[in-house]
């Protein structure tokens, strides 16, 4: 006998083939689109709204813990950086990207938290916590409006070559790709939920399922679950080479955080 389980899992994959008919090529140039545009009115007027998004409380939060000082040399954010509206500007369109010194593959997230352990002597903030989200949100918000500048380097190749493959990867019981979804059937819809074509641009994001901010990684979590595959852990190789790849996807797209989506 046939598993109900087993069921389901057929009747999503072939849902994702059969609706629409026919496979798109991953859309580049001006047919690029923000998932701002498949949002509802009511949805779009609260991100455009900073009184009615509630992103900014994790960017006031995040104001406030750029002030404050921490760790072992007492330093906060602003005793290095001063003010984040001219010093952070265009900081979030930049990442992710290689550290200084050949270190590894770093997020906004991940240089946060190198920022903290070696120039503030303070312990790094956990991943998705609200500090750490806050202190991103407000950072990635002085980059509004501005084109996401992640280019392909000698450096970063053999990172975006990875995330590029990772994208285009069957994985978990339904057998899915990243590209399958957002590269070939964006606008499609998928369990009635239209399909985004998963440009990055708005990160952190309030998502109204979550009822919470998350990150980009939090998100990518989620749709390893979604296909029924084991989620990499925050920070782990293949969700950074991942995210960059998406970020250089969505080059000279404009940032939008603090973002709102579904």
């Amino acid at each position: 006998m046939i598993s109900i389980a087993k069921v389901f899992v057929f009747c999503c994959v072939c849902a994702v083939f059969v609706l629409g008919g026919f496979v798109k090529a991953d859309p580049v140039g001006k047919d690029r689109q923000s998932s701002y545009e498949l949002m509802s009115a009511d949805t779009k007027a609260m991100q455009d709204d900073p009184l009615l998004n509630p992103a900014n409380f994790a960017v006031l939060d995040g104001q406030a813990l750029w002030h404050e000082a921490t760790g072992n040399k007492n330093l906060s954010c602003a005793s290095c950086h001063g003010d984040a509206t001219m010093s952070m500007k265009g900081v979030a369109a930049s990442f992710p990207k290689l550290s200084a010194a050949g270190r590894p593959l770093l997020n906004l997230d991940g240089r946060i938290n190198q920022c903290r352990t070696e120039h503030q002597g303070a312990k790094p903030l956990a991943p998705e916590s609200k500090p750490l989200l806050s202190l991103s949100a407000f950072v990635a918000t002085q980059s509004k409006g501005m084109p996401i500048t992640v280019v392909r380097s000698p450096s970063n190749a053999g990172y975006l070559d990875a995330g590029e493959r990772f994208f285009n990867l069957r994985l978990g019981q339904l057998n899915l790709s990243c590209a399958q979804c957002h590269a070939e059937r964006p606008g499609q819809k998928l369990a009635g939920n239209l399909i985004p074509q998963a440009h990055p641009t708005a990160y952190p994001v309030y998502r109204l399922d979550w009822q919470s901010v998350g990150s980009l990684e939090r998100r990518l979590r989620n749709c390893l679950t979604g296909v029924r595959a084991e989620p990499y852990a925050f920070g782990s190789k293949e969700l950074l080479e991942l995210e960059l790849f998406l970020t250089w996807r969505a080059r000279g797209m404009p940032i939008e955080s603090p973002g709102v989506r579904p």
